[in-house]
């Protein structure tokens, strides 16, 4: 009780001074909400309790050092900071009342009371919540911490030889090191190193001179302190080390030590400081100006990025030959005769009539009818083409080829039998369906195009058809492949997901092979099936919506999404048994090795990472996102709840996916095209495009890094996306990365010709009644070139629709798209594919986005294709292959 006398009693020359001291300090804390508190409770430090156990001890070695001769701090003249101090008349009391005051417990040990004055000016009332020197000291003693005592501080050993060769450590900061923060100090301060790791900051003029960076943070830090710690800074002129203490300190605890004692607000000059060396040593592309092609070169850097990327991924991801075994065989596939083939044929023979304005061309109001499987003549200068396959389309797919092939382009699609046929997507549906190979010869930049035409289709009756994918690589062949007969050359392995439930695997053959035969009907390769061969059902898991092929080779696995929201995996080179059955016609029935509950309803899309194989994204009709990664799918990565989405798009280079969203979730202004963050990056959406009416479809090209959707109102737009490895807050003037490929819009047309006014549409959903009354005008975009892009009249006409469009939902939507697909291959990269409720498919060349890296790539590509096939191309695989296995 003696020691807690002499912190707040009078006896003593220190205590007479601390009188009014504790009292100022009474008014102080009542004002701040802390009435009913003493002068020596007020002083008391908040964080008594953080050291109990080793406080007794702590303090009487405190005691100790009281009750010993101590001279006093240094005291520092106006002239002179470094002036030396001299001894105090006063005895232990009054220094003890300056170094450290205690406060007996009940136990008999000491608690610290706040204040560090000793002098007649005493210190002014300390900052809420801060310590004052003295408790710092006896609270570091109190935790038995290392504590060097500096030499300024002209303290007399009082403690034994062990304590005195430990000594009392004082951090450049003056405060209790937190072992938490100083562990996160060091973890921000090597994450700092390994970003400005790989950019070098410039080399310095020879001529001149910059501050040595230790000292302008050592002077930092001293003002720092001196403005902080002390309100007043002459009374605690003791607690500031000097040079050769800061130096002794580095030279001990290192450069990270020392980082991680400085404060939040002195970190942050650290922190600018570095991020102005880190962009100084950045290079930096030359962003400004415009591209030849009329857009911003910030806008096309991205592209030649993306471009690069896929090529090389490409070359390790991608094989030159899988599956050998499923080959087309010749016994295998049937040609049907005109009776037979008629109940597989859609049942429109003539397409609504249509009329085609290009910009920057004088139209000539022609109206077009074409007949079923037919198509019109390329254009000389546009290079579009247009198609009709006879019912509204649901489903389409490029046939991916070798890299600088040269080959024809085919295109697969699935259309309805009518123009008024519906499916419910509850329960399961089993009818005739036809699947319609279609030839666009060699697609180029440059040069004319070929005329569409039908290769040939095939027929099934598993029901309609939601979703195809081919085999991303090694499925194709040259068509001049030599085979032994039954065999012929494969043009692709195509699977498709049926409203039977069923997925189904198909060999098909180059065209050449099948003797000038359109309509055929084959036995498929290998069916799906979800279940187990115990328990195998179709109708176990409901209608199968969505399919995803695995982008990396060998591509032995293939996912699939039904209605019930199950997801489920296929291994199409399993041996196993128990999921693989041999069926009696020599084909192959699988059951999926992995099967999970992703969402509560149906799974609406699938997408498997294209640069990991590890992770896959699925959208369901719960209005749910979830990121999946197949080790640990007890849970996913992430899921987001935003919008019903009906598609999405996982480009190569990015961390997320571009999705499209139906309106009747979506907040007003936000429904269309959304780019979302996996979750790695803690990146928000970036909103890609706005639009009016539901997005029905979605596709991204790789090798462009643009994206191209297709909504209800019938405008195709394709939107460049901008670098989104960083986060995409900093875009400005999203606007100008979006352009209108062509906008369908449906007008009244009477028995003279086309009538002015929309009011003259018929409110009907037949397609009979609004086919008679109705044509569509496509507005097609002059996509050479987007100089002067903003001011031309398609950019005018997508901002005012992306506005101001109505949309008429008490009719027909006879413009609608609903499939879009931008080519994979690099050999007609830019081509991108559309179809809708109409029939009518269209396919234009987005020639203004090549980039000067493609123009590199082609050359190079082909020069390899032809060292590997040579001048008479053969099969990358085996020449005679032998056919599946019989049971």
């Amino acid at each position: 009780m003696a020691s807690r006398g002499a912190g707040a009693g009078a006896a003593g020359p220190g205590g007479a001074a601390r009188g009014p001291r504790c009292r100022d300090r009474d008014r102080d804390r009542s004002r701040r909400g802390r009435p009913g508190r003493g002068a020596a409770a007020a002083g008391r430090s908040r964080g008594r309790g953080r050291g109990r156990a080793g406080e007794p001890g702590a303090l009487r070695g405190a005691a100790a050092l009281s009750r010993g001769p101590v001279l006093t701090r240094p005291c520092r003249s106006a002239g002179d900071p470094a002036a030396p101090a001299e001894p105090s008349p006063g005895g232990g009391e009054g220094a003890a009342g300056a170094e450290a005051r205690s406060d007996a417990g009940p136990d008999g040990s000491g608690e610290t009371s706040g204040g560090a004055g000793n002098g007649p000016g005493g210190t002014a009332p300390r900052k809420r919540g801060r310590k004052s020197k003295a408790e710092l000291l006896v609270l570091q003693l109190s935790r038995d911490l290392p504590c060097p005592a500096p030499e300024p501080l002209c303290v007399q050993k009082a403690l034994d030889g062990s304590e005195a060769a430990e000594g009392l450590e004082a951090a450049p900061g003056r405060r209790p090191k937190r072992r938490a923060a100083r562990v996160a100090l060091l973890y921000l301060q090597e994450l700092a190193e390994e970003l400005t790791s790989a950019y070098q900051p410039p080399a310095p003029n020879e001529g001149a001179q910059e501050p040595e960076p230790e000292r302008v943070q050592k002077k930092r830090r001293r003002k720092k302190e001196e403005e902080t710690d002390s309100d007043d800074p002459a009374q605690d002129t003791d607690f500031v080390p000097s040079k050769e203490v800061l130096l002794q300190a580095e030279e001990e605890e290192g450069s990270d030590a020392a980082l991680s004692e400085v404060s939040e607000s002195e970190l942050e000059p650290l922190r600018r400081h570095s991020m102005r060396t880190s962009s100084a040593g950045r290079s930096k592309p030359q962003c400004r100006g415009l591209a030849p092609n009329g857009f911003p070169n910030s806008v096309m850097v991205p592209v030649e990025k993306c471009s690069s990327i896929t090529c090389s991924l490409r070359e390790q991801k991608y094989s030159r030959w899988e599956f050998p075994d499923w080959i087309p065989l010749v016994h295998k596939w049937t040609c049907l005769s005109e009776s037979e083939a008629a109940p597989y044929l859609p049942v429109e023979e003539k397409s609504p009539l249509f009329t085609i304005q290009r910009e920057g061309i004088e139209d000539n109001g022609a109206l077009y009818r074409l007949n079923r499987f037919n198509s019109l003549q390329p254009h000389e200068e546009r290079r579009d083409v247009s198609f009709f396959v006879g019912g509204p389309v649901w489903a389409m797919e490029w046939c991916p080829t070798p890299e600088g092939s040269a080959a024809p382009q085919y295109v697969c699609l699935y259309c309805h039998k009518s123009m008024d046929e519906t499916h419910s997507v509850a329960g399961l549906h089993r009818g005739p369906a036809l699947l319609q190979l279609w030839s666009l010869g060699t697609l180029q930049q440059e040069g004319s195009a070929d005329k569409a035409g039908l290769a040939y289709a095939v027929a099934t009756n598993h029901g309609c058809v939601w979703d195809m994918k081919f085999c991303p690589s090694g499925a194709w062949e040259p068509p001049s492949t030599s085979r032994k007969h039954p065999q012929m050359s494969r043009l692709g392995l195509l699977a498709v997901a049926f409203s039977d439930g069923s997925v189904v695997l198909y060999a098909l053959p180059h065209p050449g092979a099948l003797q000038s035969c359109q309509r055929t009907q084959v036995q498929c390769t290998t069916t799906l099936q979800v279940g187990s061969i115990q328990a195998g059902s179709p109708s176990e898991s409901g209608q199968c919506f969505s399919l995803s092929w695995m982008p990396s080779k060998p591509h032995h696995h293939l996912a699939a999404g039904f209605y019930d929201g199950t997801v489920a995996i296929w291994n199409l080179l399993t041996k196993s048994l128990l999921q693989r059955v041999c069926q009696p016609d020599g084909s192959l029935k699988l059951y999926p090795f992995q099967s999970f509950l992703a969402h509560d309803h149906a799974v609406r899309s699938i997408e498997w990472c294209k640069a990991n194989s590890n992770f896959l994204v699925t959208a369901g009709n719960d209005r749910k996102i979830k990121f999946w990664d197949l080790r640990r799918l007890y849970e996913p990565i992430n899921s987001i709840k935003r919008f019903l989405s009906t598609e999405v798009a996982w480009l190569l280079p990015y961390n997320g996916v571009t999705v499209a969203q139906d309106n009747c979730y979506a907040s007003y202004g936000l429904c269309g095209i959304h780019y979302i963050d996996a979750g790695y990056l803690g990146f928000k959406a970036y909103f890609v495009a706005p639009r009016k009416g539901t997005v029905w479809s979605i596709s991204g090209s790789d090798w462009l890094n643009t994206v191209a959707a297709g909504d209800i109102t019938g405008e195709l737009v394709a939107a460049v996306l901008p670098d989104l490895a960083i986060n995409p807050l900093n875009v400005k003037r999203s606007s100008d990365r979006r352009f209108p490929v062509y906008k369908a819009d449906l007008l009244p047309c009477g028995p003279t010709g086309p009538e002015n006014g929309e009011q003259a549409l018929p409110k009907t959903r037949l397609y009979s009644e609004m086919v008679a009354k109705a044509y569509i005008r496509f507005r097609d975009t002059d996509l050479r070139s987007f100089k002067n892009f903003s001011s031309r009249e398609p950019m005018r006409r997508m901002h005012t629709q992306e506005v101001k469009a109505e949309l008429s939902l008490d009719r027909l939507q006879l413009e609608s798209l609903h499939k879009v697909r931008f080519s994979p291959n690099l050999d007609s990269q830019g081509w991108l594919l559309s179809g809708g409720q109409a029939g009518i498919v269209r396919a234009h060349c987005v020639v203004g986005l090549a980039s000067g890296t493609d123009q590199q790539l082609l050359p190079q590509c082909r020069a390899r294709f032809s060292s590997l096939y040579g001048a008479e191309p053969c099969s990358p695989g085996p020449a005679a292959a032998s056919p599946l296995p019989a049971e």
